[in-house]
């Protein structure tokens, strides 16, 4: 019976090899472009799957010879950690969004989907390191949409400048249209115009009012709190995110931390297809 990492490893590569469109390019050209997009997309997996820094990674890959041949290599031709760090900032963002979008597509979703935003502070550093590199090292505020059934994560959006919930929900729900029944919200989504959009697109918004009126009292008490309440459920995932992968991010760079985070996403829901 394969080990559980070993059935991580297949499961990464095959849906590696569709993110980048390449399934039957070789993993490695020797004189020609090098390493598969794909196999980096996959080594970066089992990196955020193990937790283990570059260099401790490949080294430790080349005393796995049974996981290196679920990437089409032997040991001996893994890539240099530099190269593995080096190639993940040139693979463009819509790789790693597709290997997501991959990820939920493993699940059968349900009929409520939730949306919840939040903060993820960067890993700490120096004074005088942030400075040399030019690095603000605030948080990003990151939006997730999960699927309430299956508690698939969906999509991830993450910004640099703190936008409200409402600028968000919007540009991340359009991108899902097609996986979304029902939208359930809590009161920082609170938008006419985002209910209004997702009504015409078939989908019901339950999403609460903030209380400004006596209407917005009586349109939050017609609400069906057993659905209502799923919305923590996107909640408890910040929470999982959290402590599977740590409260902090790694990498130093903007872009870095979005593919990160968006990385982490789809690295949780392979594992949990693999518990099904």
């Amino acid at each position: 019976m394969h080990s559980k990492l070993a059935r991580f490893t297949e499961r990464c590569v095959e849906l590696s090899q569709k993110a980048v469109g390449s399934g039957s390019k070789e993993p490695l050209s020797k004189g020609k472009g090098g390493y598969a997009d794909w196999v980096i997309v996959a080594i970066h997996g089992l990196r955020e799957y193990l937790d283990h820094s570059y260099r401790r990674l490949l080294d430790v890959l080349r005393e796995m010879p049974a996981i290196v041949a679920k990437l089409g290599l032997s040991p001996d031709e893994l890539p240099d950690f530099t190269t593995v760090c080096v190639r993940k900032q040139d693979l463009k963002m819509p790789v790693w969004r597709m290997l997501l979008q991959l990820s939920a597509e493993l699940f059968d979703t349900g009929e409520v989907q939730a949306i919840d935003s939040t903060s993820i502070a960067h890993r700490s550093s120096s004074h005088n390191y942030a400075k040399r590199v030019k690095g603000t090292f605030e948080s990003v505020k990151t939006t997730i949409l999960v699927d309430c059934s299956t508690r698939a994560i969906l999509d991830v959006h993450c910004s640099m400048n703190l936008p409200h919930d409402t600028q968000i929900a919007w540009q991340v729900l359009k991108r899902n249209l097609s996986n979304v029944e029902t939208v359930v919200a809590d009161k920082g989504f609170d938008w006419d115009e985002l209910r209004q959009m997702l009504r015409n697109e078939g989908i019901r918004p339950v999403i609460k009012h903030r209380e400004f009126y006596s209407l917005d009292a009586t349109h939050n008490a017609r609400i069906d709190d057993e659905t209502y309440h799923q919305r923590s459920i996107a909640e408890s995932m910040f929470f999982a995110l959290r402590k599977r992968f740590g409260s902090t991010l790694k990498a130093r760079t903007w872009f870095g931390q979005f593919r990160e985070l968006v990385l982490k996403a789809a690295v949780r829901n392979i594992e949990q297809s693999l518990r099904a």
